[in-house]
């Protein structure tokens, strides 16, 4: 339906076995079921290993920028590499020429030529830190390796350099190309003492700081409302919301601003559950966001929670981005016909929003016709009494059309 955004090639030398688990890994985490509410294109994962013309030889070549693909295949607008840094592939390289030679040398030069259309992620193995000196260093130390390493034998732990990789594709394909930037809400109390929320926020922040991602946290000088949205649009595509829900937070007035600030800015927002006795009641503001639990034990607060709570955040970072570029993709383009391009499901909140906006740029007229206003967001699709409450709103606000809020699967089945 739209050309390919994003196609990542994870390279790896035969030889070098935790090359296809790496590339395994990678897959399965793009395949699931939060990029696939993208349309199709959005982002794939291919492999590159066995010799193209047989066993010695380097693999297929990448189509980048100057060699496309063949047959009038669209040409992706971004091109990510992963090439596996191990000692086999070290080996084919070292001595200065050959097949994997040329072939990592034309990689590295394609990236010089289009730096912004081509980028280059090393991976390396946890028994390679050898490869200091090496021809292969020579070839592509120059491009930052991915945070930790892949063990070369069994699965061993997660160091997080999916993390890091999905960081580095959503800087990439985003507008900024800046380091993504966390924005931490809070309370700083709490039922009793509000020692554990100190706790909670000391902990997210040592684990932010073990990552590459840049973390916005001031209480003092950042007040709620106004300033917080200020920020938030300042860094727009490179900022996203992480919410510690501890006990009192949805009660709060200053994180309800922030929560509203982020959403009605289109902002990425993941909430760490951290309830421990519960709430009187929630806040809709709340609602329609990724969560993660987060443990408190005897050792204090998850730190592995809240790498996972991170790792979703980064998630949702590189989808926001995604989509934008397919929105972009889609201007003009009658057949699909939509009048937003929703980051997130639509809810009361972003569609008072975006009618708000439409009302006050454009005016009633706009708006007004027949047939009905399509609005389309990434899957899972909303239910019907949702779509239900979302037509009412809309039909409060003066705009007799029906709402047709839709997801790409639901676009193509209908043939667009």
């Amino acid at each position: 339906m739209l050309p390919p955004v994003l196609e990542t090639y994870v390279v790896w030398h035969p030889d070098d076995h935790a090359g296809a688990r790496a590339a395994h890994q990678l897959v399965e985490h793009v395949h699931g079921t939060l990029f696939t509410g993208l349309i199709g294109g959005a982002i794939e994962v291919y492999v590159r290993h066995h010799g193209w013309r047989g066993t010695g030889d380097a693999p297929r070549p990448i189509p980048v920028p100057g060699s496309p693909p063949p047959n009038g295949v669209a040409q992706a607008q971004y091109v990510a590499v992963v090439p596996v840094l191990g000692v086999a592939l070290a080996r084919a390289v070292q001595p200065g020429r050959g097949a994997w030679f040329d072939y990592l040398t034309a990689l590295a030069a394609a990236h010089e030529t289009s730096a912004r259309r081509v980028r280059i992620f090393p991976l390396l193995l946890a028994d390679s830190a050898a490869l200091r000196g090496s021809t292969l260093d020579r070839i592509l130390g120059r491009y930052q390796r991915l945070g930790g390493s892949l063990p070369a034998t069994g699965e061993g732990p997660d160091t997080g350099w999916r993390r890091d990789l999905i960081q580095g594709l959503a800087q990439f394909t985003g507008q900024a190309g800046s380091r993504l930037q966390v924005f931490i809400s809070h309370t700083r109390q709490g039922i009793e003492d509000g020692a554990g929320v100190a706790e909670l926020t000391q902990t997210v922040r040592a684990v932010i700081a073990g990552t590459r991602l840049a973390e916005f946290f001031d209480p003092r000088d950042l007040q709620a409302g106004q300033q917080w949205r200020q920020a938030l649009r300042e860094n727009a595509g490179r900022s996203a919301l992480l919410a510690l829900r501890t006990d009192l937070y949805a009660s709060r007035g200053a994180c309800q601003w922030e929560v509203l600030a982020a959403k009605e800015e289109g902002a990425p927002v993941v909430i760490l559950d951290a309830l421990e006795r519960g709430e009187e009641r929630g806040s809709f503001l709340m609602d329609h966001v990724p969560r993660v639990p987060v443990r408190r034990g005897e050792r204090g607060w998850s730190e592995g929670d809240v790498a996972a709570g991170l790792a979703v955040l980064v998630d949702e970072c590189l989808k926001r981005a995604l989509w934008e570029r397919q929105r972009e993709l889609a201007l003009g383009r009658s057949d699909l016909d939509v009048v937003w391009w929703a980051p997130h499901a639509p809810e009361p909140l972003t569609l008072a929003r975006w009618l708000v906006q439409q009302l006050q740029q454009r005016g009633v007229g706009a708006l007004a016709g027949t047939g009905p206003l399509r609005i389309l967001h990434p899957d899972p699709p909303l239910g019907a009494p949702e779509r239900l409450v979302l037509d009412q709103l809309a039909r409060l606000s003066g705009i007799t059309r029906e709402l047709d809020v839709m997801t790409p699967r639901l676009l193509a089945a209908r043939g667009g």
